[in-house]
């Protein structure tokens, strides 16, 4: 069985889906590991590291997909319209694709698969259970995000972050407020945390509470009947109402206002980022204050975010860097490749070396796209979501 490791083509991605680790894991398990030439170097890498592991480095890009049983990628594959190489005529029939395929954000892409006869597996789309933990790429790489949300806020924030005490006088420590108390924001308060700050969190999840706390954050939120409902069974954030959202937007910027650094990370899938801090905030920090915009990339919780740009306002620096996990690709394509790893290893059988995948399996049948030419994915199917 061949498996493909392509390199990536998308702009800002520096990760890589595979590395030496999981090249000789997988070629335990029974495949032939056929990795792009350069597919490492941007997440420090080398060839010589991969052929050590026992992988054949492919020259180009046809190479590496001709044959490709299953290919491992990072980002969807480009079609003719994106690049100047359509990697999608590349994919053979039959292959099968796992990799983030940002099924929500094109959906055109899913017919492409179906006519192309390619099993495409989305694996942003893995159910929140226990047993697929490790399988889950968006709390691996989410992970990383918010650790880097805060590094990439310190650089930009011309101040120090823990209290200081010298003979010259005191430094107050910086105030940090991080919006949206999920794996990212969790490593973003930890990781402020660490760094000294005095930290405060919000999320619409009461559940939130205790986590933020055990991290040494100060929680804040909006408290009713809506709130205690505000987690969906997948673990998500449930969009809120309107109301909701005004009273939780007046506690918000009557607290924003005292902060130097805030962190946003709120994401509800399939839908655009949710605005949780308006102009008028922006305009009530104090000059030189800091926001670093996780959602740029799905619209931004910040009205003021431009994705790819640091914007100053008033004073204010807005950050909305692209694709954060992939500001730390050595790291991110460790936890990546692992997670990938991780769920296609059930499904080869031990002795026969054979691929054997349960499609009943909750872990495939919820992040399986298409097969055998139709698209099955019920959120996919007649516009359901």
């Amino acid at each position: 069985m061949k498996l493909a490791i392509p390199k990536e083509r998308r702009a800002h991605e520096k990760r890589v889906a595979a590395t030496p680790d999981t090249v000789k894991k997988l070629i335990q398990l029974g495949f032939e590991v056929s990795v792009e030439k350069g597919a490492g170097l941007q997440s420090s890498i080398t060839d010589a590291e991969y052929e050590a592991a026992g992988a054949t480095i492919a020259a180009d890009a046809a190479a590496a997909y001709k044959g490709a049983e299953i290919i491992f990628k990072v980002q969807r594959p480009l079609h003719a319209a994106e690049g100047d190489l359509d990697e999608i005529a590349l994919v053979e029939p039959g292959a099968r694709l796992i990799a983030s395929l940002a099924p929500y954000a094109d959906t055109a892409m899913l017919d492409i698969y179906a006519k192309g006869r390619i099993e495409a597996y989305a694996m942003e789309l893995m159910p929140r259970i226990t047993r697929a933990q490790s399988m889950d790429i968006l709390s691996s790489q989410s992970n990383l995000a918010g650790y880097r949300a805060v590094i990439d806020g310190a650089y930009e924030y011309g101040r120090a972050f823990p209290m200081m005490m010298t003979a010259a006088g005191t430094v107050a420590p910086a105030k940090v407020m991080v919006m949206g108390a999920g794996v990212a924001g969790l490593q973003a308060i930890a990781t402020a945390k660490r760094l000294g700050a005095i930290v405060s969190a919000t999320d619409v999840r009461l559940a939130a509470k205790e986590q933020v706390e055990s991290l040494g954050g100060k929680f804040v939120m909006v408290d009713d009947e809506e709130a205690k409902q505000a987690e969906t069974a997948g673990g998500y954030a449930r969009e809120m109402s309107d109301e909701y959202k005004a009273k939780q937007a007046k506690l918000i910027a009557d607290t924003i206002t005292k902060q130097d650094l805030v962190i946003t990370t709120a994401l509800i899938p399939g839908r655009a980022a949710p605005v949780l801090v308006t102009d008028e905030m922006v305009e009530s920090m104090k000059p030189g204050s800091v926001i670093v915009d996780l959602a740029v990339e799905q619209g931004g919780n910040v009205t003021l975010s431009k994705l790819g740009e640091i914007v100053e306002h008033k004073g204010v620096k807005i950050v909305g860097h692209h694709n954060m996990p992939s500001r730390l690709a050595a790291d991110a394509s460790a936890l990546f490749a692992k997670n990938l790893l991780n769920f296609i290893t059930p499904h080869v059988d031990g002795e026969s070396k054979a691929l054997n995948i349960n499609y009943e399996d909750e872990t495939v049948s919820g992040i399986l796209l298409t097969r055998d030419g139709s698209i099955i994915h019920p959120n996919f199917i007649s516009g359901g979501n």
